[in-house]
């Protein structure tokens, strides 16, 4: 069940809200590996940083600088033309939360669409337009977005100021989002274990009598 938290983000209430879950911003962390084949030192932080915040309650909130602040206005800006170009009506959504999963869409189209806005420098922006392909780097977080809002498409638009506005459209890529499900799975299945061996962290261990009783077959049945 799919639950919409009305919010700003990057507010308190919205780290609250994705705190201790998996998030589609984030989604590439989780299915990243290391070299080799090997575990990933990104996604093993990301793994203590949520554990540290179901354990405490708290979350760990992110920082901003000046980069990300522009990036902020600039969503603005490219969410106005958008709309205008495609006559769309955007509503605005701080966090969507299903399940052990999350997202943050930078809006949400009709019954079925999605808005996702980037800000990339103007080298970038060309090498979008050049290439006029949905881009791969943001694959992860729009296809986990859609899975999580349970939608069927998303725009992703790519804006810098006195440049063309980049606008390209992916569908539901199914066998993509069964893998990412699984990443997902996964990355919860070891986050509740890191979390239940940090509680019982300095518990005193059970003396040989109790682990006695507890080993009866009474017990143990």
């Amino acid at each position: 069940m799919i639950k919409i938290f009305d919010c700003e983000q990057n507010s308190p209430e919205w780290f609250q809200a994705r705190a201790g879950i998996p998030t589609a911003s984030e989604f590439h962390t989780v299915m990243a590996n290391g070299r080799g084949g090997g575990e990933s030192k990104t996604r093993k932080t990301y793994l203590y940083k949520l554990a540290g915040e179901v354990i405490t309650g708290e979350p760990t909130e992110g920082y901003s600088n000046a980069h990300m602040d522009r990036g902020h206005v600039m969503e603005d800006e490219a969410r106005k033309m958008y709309s205008f170009i495609a006559d769309a009506d955007i509503q605005r959504v701080g966090f969507l939360r299903n399940g052990d999963k999350g997202a943050s869409p930078d809006g949400l189209i009709g019954s079925d669409g999605m808005f996702e806005a980037k800000s990339k420098l103007p080298h970038l922006v060309i090498e979008c337009l050049m290439r006029d392909d949905f881009p791969l780097e943001h694959k992860a977080q729009c296809q986990g977005a859609l899975w999580v809002a349970e939608r069927e498409w998303i725009d992703i638009v790519v804006y810098w100021p006195k440049m063309p506005l980049f606008v390209k459209r992916a569908y539901r890529d199914g066998p993509y989002i069964v893998q990412l499900a699984s990443a997902v799975k996964q990355f919860n299945e070891e986050l509740a274990e890191i979390v239940e061996k940090v509680r019982r962290y300095g518990a005193p261990e059970p003396s040989i009598s109790d682990r006695d009783i507890l080993q009866h077959p009474l017990m143990a049945g």
